[in-house]
């Protein structure tokens, strides 16, 4: 079975699943909003309105008020791959998201998540 690219999964299928993995290690929703919200531009509202949307990533990313420029301070690797070294800007976005969600996870400041 082919697996389907990032860019075509729901964003609102995919955002419960980082969230939890953020909670099992004692983080909350509201940190992972507030990376995401840093990461796109979405405010808190608009960013619940999108998840009610069931957008694509594609559609999430695509239709975000302002990327934040900082994301490609975001180095490392995400599932084995080097996020600064993916050629998709939608895969990368998505990679940058799961890895601040990562950091988060692992206990990191969010002032130092968010590049502040």
């Amino acid at each position: 079975m082919a697996r389907k690219p990032i860019a075509e999964l729901s964003f609102s299928q995919i955002y419960p699943l980082l969230v939890q993995k953020a909670e099992r290690k004692g983080r909350t929703r509201a940190e992972v909003d507030a990376v995401t919200c840093w990461l796109t531009g979405y405010d808190e509202a608009e960013l619940a309105l999108q998840l009610e949307r069931d957008l694509t990533y594609r559609e999430f990313f695509d239709e975000a008020p302002a990327l934040n420029p900082a994301r490609t301070l975001i180095t490392g690797k995400i599932c084995g791959v080097d996020v600064a070294a993916i050629e998709d800007p939608i895969e990368q976005n998505a990679r940058y998201l799961d890895k601040l969600v990562d950091e988060l996870a692992r206990g990191r400041a969010l002032e130092k998540v968010l590049r502040s």
